[in-house]
Parts: structure tokens; C-alpha cells; sequence
């Protein structure tokens, strides 16, 4: 009785280990994925126009745009009716990936190398990567946490790039922009606006 127990531990702590290496695998591919299609935009000959185009397109297909945007918003999401919430999501998508491919298509040289996972639990992996230094940027490191609750379709919930949460960053920023206007969510709402017609 006591060595089939043993071998029915055994087993369940080896297919618990092998889920783990799966889902660590599958998180890395993706992110080796993404990084190797965002370089060949990034170096490509190609307006920079088009590539923003690629680039939104890269954030659309891999982003938790929505989870981040609700995190980000905090606890001021509370407060907010559901066609509020969905007017929110609308305008931080545009926001994100207006935000999000401006920025990177500024580097022209960008290859980035998966170094190792961290499965934190069944819904998250910690991707750690490192951006090559060239000889106008020095090394730079990446974490990227990875949404694997459905192991098939991961996404990308946060990026933190030398220690640093972008998703927790952008979440003191809208808090400032909402306690600057007495508490007014709207304010954001405003703000993100703004930008977005920019």
C-alpha cells in the first residue's frame, strides 16, 4: 500500500514538473517569437509607417491589451459603470498600441536573446531576455511576464525593463492624472484622448 502511494506521488510530482517545462517552453518560443518578428520590422528598409503597422499588429496578437489596461486603471476601475468600462478599454487599446509601436520603431538595431523561465504558477512565466548592447545602447534587460493560463494562447501582461514595471509605472501615472483633477476618472479619459488624436 504504502510503495503504490509512493509511485502515485512519484508520478503526479513528475507530471508536475513536466507541465512546468512545457509550459516554460512554450512561453520562451513565444517570446523568442515575437522578439525575432520585431526585429525583422525594425531593421527592415520599409517606411516607418508600415512598420508601426507591423508593429500594432505584433501588440494586437500577443498583449493582454485589456488586462493591462484595467490594472492600470486600479482601483479606479471601481467606480466605473460597464459602458464606462468599455469605453475605457477602447481608448486605452488606441492609446497602447499608438504608445507601443512609436516608441520601438525608433530602434533600428533591436535583437533581443531569451536567457532563461521562471513558471511563477499556472498562470504566469517569467521570460528573462536581454536587449543586445550596439554601439549607441548599452545591454539592457527584460523580464517579460507571460499570461499562460491557457497555455495555448499566451500573452503578454508586463514588461520590466531593468527592474522597472511598465504596467506599474503606467498605473502611478494615470492615478497622478486622476488625483490632479479632484478623483476625475474622465480626466484620464481626456488625456489618453488627447494623445491618441496626436
Amino acid at each position: 500500500m504504502k510503495i503504490s502511494k509512493l509511485l502515485a506521488y512519484s508520478t503526479l510530482f513528475f507530471l508536475f514538473l513536466s507541465y512546468n517545462y512545457s509550459i516554460a517552453n512554450i512561453s520562451s518560443e513565444f517570446i523568442n517569437n515575437i522578439a525575432s518578428k520585431a526585429s525583422n520590422i525594425l531593421s527592415s528598409q520599409e517606411s516607418e509607417k508600415l512598420k508601426m503597422e507591423k508593429l500594432i499588429k505584433i501588440g494586437q496578437q500577443s498583449v493582454d491589451i485589456d488586462g493591462i489596461g484595467l490594472y492600470t486603471l486600479g482601483k479606479h476601475r471601481k467606480g466605473l459603470n460597464e459602458d464606462e468600462k468599455e469605453e475605457y478599454k477602447k481608448i486605452f487599446r488606441e492609446y497602447f498600441l499608438k504608445s507601443f509601436s512609436s516608441r520601438l520603431v525608433e530602434y533600428k538595431e533591436a535583437k533581443i536573446v531569451v536567457i532563461s523561465e521562471e513558471v511563477k504558477n499556472e498562470k504566469y512565466t517569467i521570460v528573462k531576455s536581454k536587449l543586445i548592447a550596439t554601439s549607441s545602447r548599452p545591454e539592457i534587460t527584460i523580464d517579460w511576464r507571460v499570461y499562460t493560463k491557457d497555455p495555448l494562447k499566451p500573452l503578454i501582461r508586463d514588461l520590466i525593463i531593468e527592474g522597472l514595471s511598465l504596467a506599474r509605472t503606467q498605473r502611478e501615472e494615470f492615478n497622478s492624472i486622476i488625483l490632479n483633477n479632484n478623483g476625475d476618472v474622465h480626466a484620464l479619459f481626456s488625456s489618453l484622448k488627447k494623445f491618441n488624436k496626436q
